[in-house]
């Protein structure tokens, strides 16, 4: 095999040597030391790195492009300059097939076959067209401008260039499987149901919980203004918030129950609002408003003309079961969930991820912070539905988030009857390079460290010891089991142009 590599370049000499000596009879000019400073920019990949980094300031695809053009130049890279110019030495174009002029000085001194910096540049095309073809198209006249400079300049035989391409265009494919494309979002969908129309908050109860992420002095009277016919209650530091949340939603007149506060007050005033079959106006009052996104009211204009219109929808909410203390004093606890919990490292991977997020975006963000989380966790021992398990994470959903890997995001729907079960597993052997190395390519969804699947009900305890859960945000050490279950339809939201 390795004979038969070497004799490939000598099949193209007389090929070569006769498309140099048609670029070596082409006039002198300010075209030449174009090509000479082109094919120089991208020394090192340093032409590909500077315009990812141009285009990592945008988010979104832009960017997941330019990961990907990246990666793929650092795959044919690498490919190309510790396997190929090993397997393939051959000499360079030496002086008298060029005029002096135009020849690079100095010249490299690797092999000249396959072409580096073709590689690169192929890969680097054809790995952001990949992702966003119209700026692929927009590279790809600078990739060919840097594979012909290479012959241009003397640095290379076509066939150099034409091999070095055909591997840059293989690695961005390759690569492709590892940073796989996201399927899109399913539409967001909704079981629009009557609920009582709210003009100037006429019959709603606010509960307004102070140490809420977004809660300022002035909350009370924006509220007051534009619902000034609604009972607003603040509920201070030393006040019981489930106390204060079930006075407002018995209170005489009070036909519709409003929240202001994080992802855990919205849950306590959920199980207030079922428990007293009364319908549930979220507010963006947290500090990132997972359930009020969902819902479609991630602005308080939103979620006033929802009200004012008497526009709602059903929801599912997680029933969760908590046994916790000490074997023979056990404390159980009953709690409502309306997002997620989670146990193990994914508390510290989301809030790296947060941190992360505005200056990285979100899948960017995604990646830096599970390196930096499992970089020095250590996996937690548990029992899942009487399975034994070593894992990193374990996520519970409630309702079926996209997109289907390590980390979720959205929910279309909210009442799809089912609890969306993520863990991302130890088990295997050389468990933590398998995990580093899934979130390099993009491939934590489909490795077998991750295991997805979707359930009505779950039950998790731990080997040894306790554990420690998080539901919709609020941390419970000490706890010695949890089971989740689901409760279909059970709470009826406020939510804007509500489709069957």
């Amino acid at each position: 095999m390795r004979s038969m590599l070497r004799k490939a370049p000598g099949r193209f000499e007389k090929l070569d040597r006769k498309l140099v000596r048609a670029v070596s009879g082409l006039p002198g000019g300010g075209h030449d030391d174009f090509f000479r400073r082109l094919s120089a920019a991208a020394n090192n990949g340093k032409l590909w790195f500077g315009i990812a980094a141009v285009m990592a300031l945008f988010p979104g695809r832009t960017r997941r492009a330019a990961l990907h053009g990246v990666l793929a130049q650092g795959v044919a890279s690498a490919v190309t300059n510790l396997v190929f110019k090993t397997l393939l030495p051959r000499a360079r174009p030496l002086p008298e097939h060029l005029p002096v002029f135009r020849f690079v000085h100095p010249q490299p001194t690797s092999s000249s076959m396959p072409s580096g910096h073709s590689a690169s540049a192929a890969a680097f095309a054809l790995g952001v067209g990949l992702v966003r073809p119209a700026l692929g198209a927009a590279v790809a006249p600078v990739a060919a401008g840097v594979a012909y400079s290479r012959v241009h300049t003397g640095a290379h035989w076509p066939s150099d260039v034409f091999f070095g391409s055909a591997i840059g265009a293989g690695a961005a494919l390759v690569t492709r499987k590892w940073w796989p494309v996201r399927p899109p979002f399913p539409a967001v969908q909704r079981t629009p149901v009557p609920a009582p129309a709210l003009p100037d908050g006429e019959g709603l109860g606010i509960a307004v919980n102070t140490l809420g992420g977004s809660y300022a002095e002035e909350t009370v009277d924006a509220l007051q203004e534009v619902f000034p016919k609604a009972y607003i209650k603040e509920i201070g530091p030393d006040e019981d918030v489930a106390d204060e949340i079930e006075a407002v939603a018995t209170r005489p007149g009070v036909v519709a129950l409003g929240v202001w506060g994080g992802d855990g007050t919205v849950g306590t005033a959920a199980a207030a609002a079922v428990e007293h079959s009364i319908p549930l106006l979220v507010l963006p009052g947290g500090t990132l408003n997972h359930f009020a996104r969902d819902a479609g009211t991630p602005t308080l204009q939103i979620a006033v003309d929802a009200a004012s219109n008497g526009e709602a929808a059903r929801a599912d909410i997680g029933h969760v079961a908590v046994e916790r203390g000490l074997p023979e004093n056990p404390e159980k606890l009953e709690i409502t969930m309306l997002n997620t919990a989670s146990i193990g490292l994914y508390p510290n991977l989301v809030r790296r991820r947060e941190q992360l997020q505005p200056a990285l975006g979100k899948p960017l963000a995604g990646v830096v912070a599970m390196f930096r989380t499992f970089a020095a966790g250590t996996p937690t021992t548990l029992v899942v539905d009487g399975v034994r398990h070593k894992l990193w994470i374990l996520y519970v959903g409630r309702g079926r988030y996209y997109p289907r890997d390590h980390a979720p995001l959205v929910r279309p729907v909210l009442d799809d009857g089912v609890l969306d079960l993520r863990m991302i597993t130890a088990d295997e052997s050389f468990a933590r390079l398998r995990l580093l190395w899934a979130v390099l390519t993009g491939t934590v969804a489909t490795s077998r460290i991750t295991h997805l699947r979707e359930a009505s009900r779950i039950r998790v305890e731990p080997a040894d010891s306790t554990m420690v859960l998080a539901v919709d945000g609020e941390v419970m050490p000490a706890v010695r089991a949890v089971e989740f279950s689901v409760k279909h339809g059970g709470l009826v939201y406020y939510t804007p142009q509500a489709d069957g």
